[in-house]
Formats: C-alpha cells, structure tokens, sequence
C-alpha cells in the first residue's frame, strides 16, 4: 500500500519521492518503461554508453545542485563556448569570462561583429540580473526578436545563436521564448556543462538508489487515472491517499484528456570511430546555415567510459525526427566527409536515436514555471513538463513543489490533516 501514487520516473517523478519521504509519506512510482529517468536514459551496447538523444547536465541549475551527488556523478565538463563551422572551417568561440586569455582571438574571430562581441556583455547582465522571479517576470517577446532589439546582427544570429540554442530548443529559427532563452543564457554563464562519467542515466539511477527496494514498479504503463487511483493496462487499479502526474507532457495530456501540446523531435547518430574528428573536450555547430548536421560531440573525449579501450564515440544530432535514419545517412555521412575527411567513411553506426517529442515547444507565452499550482483536483497534482517548463531543474523542482503541496494536505502515513 502506497500513500501517494506517482506516475512516472523521470526526474520528477524521482524528485517527488524522495521529498515525500522526506515528509514521513510513502510513494509508489509507476513506470511505463523498462527503466527510470523518462528521456534521461543510456544504453550500453559493446562497450559504448549512448545516451538517448543529445543530453547534457548545466551544473548551475540550482535544484539539480541541491539534490544530486555532483563528486559521485564524476563530471566531465565541456570548455566553454564551442567550435562553430562557417565558411567551410572550425571557429574557436570561447566564454570570455572563464577564458579571458582568448579575448584577442575571439574580437579577431568572424563569428560575428566587433559590436556584436560587446553586445554579449549586454546579454549577459541583462540574463544574470535579479533572481529568476524576476527572469521570468519580464516583458516577454521571442528570442530573434530580443536579439535584434539588442542590436545582434544577422551574422552572430546565423553563425552562433541559432546553432548553439537550436540544439538546446531543437528549434531550428529559435523561435522560443525570451524567457526560455534567458534562463538557458543564465546556466551557461554560471556553471558547466557536462557529462556525468558514465552517462547521463547516471543521474536519474543515483536518485532511483535513495529510494527503498519496491517503490518502483517498471513496466506499469497506466491506462487510466482519477483522484488517488490508477488503473494499469494490466487491469489492475491501484490505490492512494493522492496521486502525481509526472510523465512527459503528452503522456499527461492523454491521461488528462487534455490536447496533445506541439513538441519538437531530433535524431541522434552514434558512431564507432578511430579517432575523434576535433581535439578536446568541445561541442561542435554547425554555423553554415545549410546542412543536416546541428551538433557534434564526441563524449569519449571527455570521459573514457564512453568508448571500448582504443575507439571513440562519435554523436551527431540531426534537428527533427521525421526521416528514417537509413534514408538521411548517406547525405549525412557526405556532410560529415567534408566536415572531417575521408576518415568518415570507416565511422561505424551504432543504433540511432530518433525523438519526435524530444520537447514541448517553447514558444511564447511562457510562465514562470515555479508559480503554477501543482495542485490539479481534490487529490489529484500535476509534475510533468505539460504546462511547465523543461530542464533538469524544474522537473526537479516541480518533483519538489509538488510533494510539499501534498504534504500540506496530507500526514505522515498519508491520512487527511
């Protein structure tokens, strides 16, 4: 017997069991999948960790802070800024607050402006002012639109902000939020970002640990919900003093019977290299404007448990995921032999990934994630990413807020107060 049922074992889902235990109450958490973490997952095939998707933790997020073993997960971060391909050749683009050293390199650089370089600094105060009540208490516009009142010319847009946000958003014109945009703006600036050393299913497994053995119960897709009940595919209907959504949107919009939010997909392509193709620990863009490619990592460069002894993981993240993998590879393969040579043609694909709902869309209006009522009827709350804000760290704090508003309602062995 369970006091509050949870659907889901993502990070929320994860986040609110522990705050409810914490609160002398008794979660149990249904899995549809054969694993926790939602999208937060990696496989190991032959010796390679893939991570499903293009994933990485940003360290300031302040609940992620708060509630991960950050030295346990062994971070592995990337050198800020990244290498953008424009003009045919990689561009250097480096975070002038932590590699201050590269400041001539980065004014010479044609990424974009010699005002525009001075309008970063702009960006930055205007991302990092107040808290983020006050982020997202701001006059909302969409991202294109803020850069250009700010004076960003068209080049920095096309050969940096639209690269790098885009595999952030999976939104190709960058058509988002100003909010959304400020608040990813602000956990670059002030934290890393990195890769746990053995894969990003590292983090949602360690906070699966915490939690007592029977908790979890995987492979329990729910059909049906209603206040404090759940009904498994199965037939089986379990019962609790409240229950949590804390599935992806859609998953919570179909359990509601709400409209199905717009969601943005990406494919993701791992290979078996040789060799790396680039030399440390960067994050490869694609500045050119055309092309299949958005990102390149290669995760084995940062942490040797990504990659069998003498080989070299390789992702490639491809924006939308409506294309058969077999269909685009022989152009992708093309993109990446002129990107790196023919060294390519001996990269050997592992399974790919392809996310059509890999996130909600993230357009205005938007918010502020941390003023919505969990709350949702008499013993009903809602966790998930409908209605919310995606990251690690709302899902971790709407996982949090959620779990104290029951225990608002309920005490200890979950009777009424």
């Amino acid at each position: 017997m369970a006091d509050v049922i949870i659907v889901g074992a993502g990070l929320a889902g994860l986040a609110c069991a522990l705050e409810l235990r914490a609160q002398g109450l008794e979660p149990l958490i249904l899995e549809a999948s054969d694993g926790v973490g939602g999208r937060v997952r990696t496989d190991q095939v032959e010796g390679f960790l893939l991570d499903r998707g293009f994933q990485v933790l940003q360290t300031w997020y302040p609940q992620a802070h708060r509630l991960l073993d950050y030295p346990a997960l062994d971070l592995r971060p990337f050198e800020p800024g990244a290498l953008v391909r424009w003009e045919g050749r990689l561009h250097r683009v480096s975070d002038l607050w932590r590699r201050p050293l590269r400041a001539g390199e980065m004014l010479a650089s044609g990424v974009g402006t010699l005002a525009d370089k001075l309008r970063l600094v702009a960006l930055r105060r205007r991302a990092l002012r107040g808290d983020l009540h006050d982020l997202y208490a701001d006059p909302e516009t969409d991202a294109p639109a803020l850069l250009g009142g700010m004076g960003f010319s068209p080049r920095i847009v096309e050969r940096f902000f639209k690269p790098f946000f885009a595999g952030v958003f999976f939104e190709p014109e960058l058509a988002v939020s100003s909010r959304a945009f400020d608040f990813v703006f602000r956990a670059f600036a002030l934290g890393d970002t990195a890769l746990p050393a053995r894969g990003m299913g590292a983090i949602p497994a360690q906070l699966a640990a915490r939690l007592p053995a029977g908790r979890i119960r995987l492979n329990a897709p729910v059909a049906e919900i209603g206040e404090g009940w759940a009904r498994l595919d199965s037939g089986e209907r379990i019962e609790g003093a409240a229950l949590v959504i804390a599935t992806d949107a859609r998953a919570a919009a179909r359990l509601l019977g709400r409209p199905a939010p717009a969601t943005r997909g990406t494919t993701c392509f791992h290979f078996d290299a040789e060799q790396p193709p680039v030399a440390g620990p960067y994050l490869v863009l694609n500045g050119e404007g055309r092309g299949l490619i958005n990102s390149l990592l290669c995760p084995s460069s940062l942490s040797e448990h990504y990659a069998p002894p003498g080989r070299h993981l390789v992702t490639v993240n491809v924006l939308g995921a409506g294309a058969e993998p077999d269909a685009i590879e022989p152009e992708l393969r093309l993109e990446l032999t002129d990107w790196f040579g023919p060294g390519v043609t001996r990269w050997r694909r592992l399974p790919v990934y392809r996310l059509p709902e890999a996130l909600p869309v993230q357009a205005p209006p938007v918010a502020d994630p941390a003023e919505r009522d969990p709350r949702i009827g008499e013993r009903l709350y809602l966790c998930s990413e409908l209605g919310g804000a995606p990251s690690f760290h709302w899902a971790i704090d709407s996982g949090r807020r959620a779990a104290i508003a029951i225990g608002r309602v309920l005490g200890a062995g979950g009777q009424v107060l």
